[in-house]
């Protein structure tokens, strides 16, 4: 039991880190950020493969997954120096529910316009809130750095 689960989440990070490092490839991010690129991409997939397992709905598993790669990503830019776009980008290719488009196209052209709407709209909200977690996650970081300016700010005076 216990092993079967290693597996499956070893399967899944291979697999997430292999995905983000080729579309870092594709979106032209440095040779020498690949593995942090993947890195990022590996834990918000992670992140969103625990939640799902805990019963978490989809949209906030998205939700989730997306604030915690976000500042991931926000740390990992602190560490090597680059524009967050590096990181993020092809981090978040793992959320993108690129399912829900193809099913809802599907549907569509297929002649049951009820289950492509109910899939179109599920994809939507999970754009949402793969927006909303991008927003989350950069005002947390955001309010963390400005508490710490404040500080440092403090204490000279």
């Amino acid at each position: 039991m216990i092993l079967q689960i290693i597996i499956r989440y070893a399967i899944h990070i291979i697999s997430a880190m292999m995905g983000v490092i080729a579309f870092s490839a594709i979106f032209h991010a440095p040779k020498s950020e690949y593995l942090a690129c993947g890195f990022t991409g590996t834990v918000g997939w992670l992140t969103y493969c625990i939640a799902r397992d805990l019963g978490i709905d989809v949209i906030i598993c998205n939700f989730i997954a997306t604030t915690v790669l976000t500042l991931i990503a926000r740390i990992i830019v602190i560490i090597r120096r680059n524009p967050i776009t590096v990181y993020l980008v092809p981090g978040i290719f793992p959320l993108v529910p690129g399912a829900g488009i193809y099913y809802t196209a599907y549907y569509l052209f297929t002649g049951y316009p009820q289950i492509a709407l109910t899939k179109g709209i599920e994809t939507i909200e999970v754009a949402g809130a793969i927006t909303m977690g991008i927003i989350f996650g950069s005002f947390i970081a955001y309010e963390y750095f400005r508490q710490q300016r404040e500080f440092r700010r403090l204490m000279k005076d």
